[in-house]
């Protein structure tokens, strides 16, 4: 065992021991409120921290008495702050998923406070006097905006996808194409949700080239589907070949085979006049032929977490009926968001405008620029000297699985804080009661303006002002 020098074993001796500074007059001032056991974790928590400091020759003095107690108020202040809360999202990347994907329209927050504090007619008829059924609320929105005989909403694209396999698929084979084996976020593979479901894998064609005459070959007594993948995450290029929904739906007349979509994403408008392209809506997938095709609320569609399915009735319906339909059941607030923001898209122009996720996508770069300008001049009316703004040009990403090879251009604020690196920045932006989540790019920190929210602003100046207050204490 290593033999501690004398200046060190002084050190660790001079550090209060906690339960002296528990008896600290001046800190029992500041911790006025905070439960007894907390604030003895707290002590013990920074004293242990200033103690690794001293074994590790960081710290060459012991701190003076004020300077303990605002390290333990902050502890406090950490250890009793919600897990989960609200971040700014400087990234750039539109659908986050480790942001919680998309944010929602002021109608969607404002349908989900309508009836989260009492009670609502989530499973109650209102005409009838009689129990309704909660997804009546937003089928009919589903069917509408996209040409669907029948809808039904779980919690995610995931429960949807294997509802349907189950219900439909259990102990037969479904035929999907090699090349759209698909893993997501979580090693959430396709493979492994058909062994879940109890359908049978039936694997044709090759990776990057797959025919129809492979579905028709593969079909047999024991097939129940056909099941496209939408690859929304990543991009095979070069010698490639896939089945298009229309060629699939051909072979329906001759086999009677249903043919199925996991449209990942999902979009209900056509972002091509933007220059966002390679994304059908799910109108446009069903009018191709899919009889049944599922995607998320939370990435494209911009509400909540939410998993659609839309389609044929005959296939939706003994879904409604299927016992694992209620493990998967979306709750009475995600509902409220999701009609909520159906509702929006009833008018294309009022979705466009309304739906965060649709504005952010659809920003062009002139409008970025001069929303940079602004951002600019309102933070440094705020932030203290020793923070400086700096734009430059950069790309933006739609995230979320989907439109891999897009990059939009945007503008980039460079945040620069006295002498500390990007990484020391960084670190001091994560500790705020408001994060702000950025990017580093050649030793650069970076926040993207277009995913930066007019109501992030009051707390992105606020955040800046105490990583700059960190950042100054580390280079003294």
């Amino acid at each position: 065992m290593a033999v501690l020098s004398t200046g060190i074993q002084q050190l660790l001796r001079t550090l209060p021991k906690v339960d002296r500074v528990m008896a600290w007059s001046d800190l029992a001032l500041g911790v006025d409120g905070y439960p007894r056991p907390v604030v003895v974790a707290g002590v013990r928590a920074v004293i242990d921290r200033l103690r690794g400091e001293v074994l590790t020759g960081v710290l060459a003095d012991v701190p003076e008495p004020a300077r303990i107690i605002a390290l333990i108020m902050s502890e406090l202040e950490f250890r009793t702050s919600r897990s989960l809360r609200g971040v700014v999202n400087g990234t750039g990347v539109v659908v986050h998923t480790n942001l919680g994907r998309s944010p929602l329209a002021d109608e969607a927050e404002e349908a989900i406070h309508s009836v989260s504090a009492g009670y609502s007619n989530l499973e109650f008829d209102l005409e009838n006097g009689e129990r309704g059924s909660r997804y009546a609320h937003v089928e009919g929105l589903i069917c509408e905006l996209t040409g669907a005989e029948a809808a039904l909403v779980v919690n995610n694209n995931a429960a949807a996808v294997i509802l349907a396999l189950t219900t439909l698929a259990q102990g037969r084979e479904v035929i999907v194409s090699r090349g759209e084996l698909v893993e997501i976020g979580g090693s959430f593979r396709i493979p492994d949700v058909m062994r879940q479901s109890g359908a049978r894998l039936v694997e044709v064609g090759t990776t990057n080239r797959t025919h129809i005459t492979d579905f028709r070959a593969a079909i047999t007594d024991a097939t129940a589907l056909m099941l496209k993948v939408h690859t929304s995450n990543f991009a095979i290029v070069g010698f490639t070949a896939e089945v298009s929904i229309g060629a699939m739906a051909m072979l329906r007349p001759e086999t009677g085979i249903p043919v199925m979509l996991d449209a990942g994403s999902g979009s209900l408008i056509d972002l091509s006049s933007y220059g966002i392209s390679g994304e059908p809506t799910i109108r446009q997938y069903l009018e191709k032929g899919a009889d049944l095709v599922t995607f998320s609320g939370d990435k494209l569609l911009g509400g909540p977490q939410a998993g659609l399915i839309a389609g044929a009735r005959r296939l939706i319906e003994p879904m409604k009926h299927h016992p694992l339909l209620r493990a998967l059941r979306m709750d009475k607030l995600n509902l409220a968001a999701l009609e909520a923001t159906l509702r929006l898209y009833r008018d294309e122009r009022r979705a466009l405008a309304s739906i965060p996720t649709l504005r952010m996508l659809t920003m062009t770069g002139g409008q970025l620029v001069r929303r940079a300008d602004t951002i600019c001049r309102k933070l440094r009316r705020a932030i203290p000297d020793s923070v400086s703004l700096v734009k430059h040009p950069g790309e933006s990403s739609a995230g979320g699985g989907s439109f891999p090879l897009l990059q939009l251009p945007t503008t980039l604020i460079e945040i620069r804080i006295g002498v500390s690196s990007a990484q020391q920045i960084e670190a001091a932006l994560r500790r705020p009661p408001v994060p702000v989540i950025g990017r580093i790019h050649h030793d650069r920190y970076l926040l993207d303006v277009r995913t930066i929210l007019d109501r992030d602003l009051p707390a992105l100046s606020n955040s800046l002002a105490e990583a700059a207050k960190r950042c100054c204490e580390t280079v003294r």
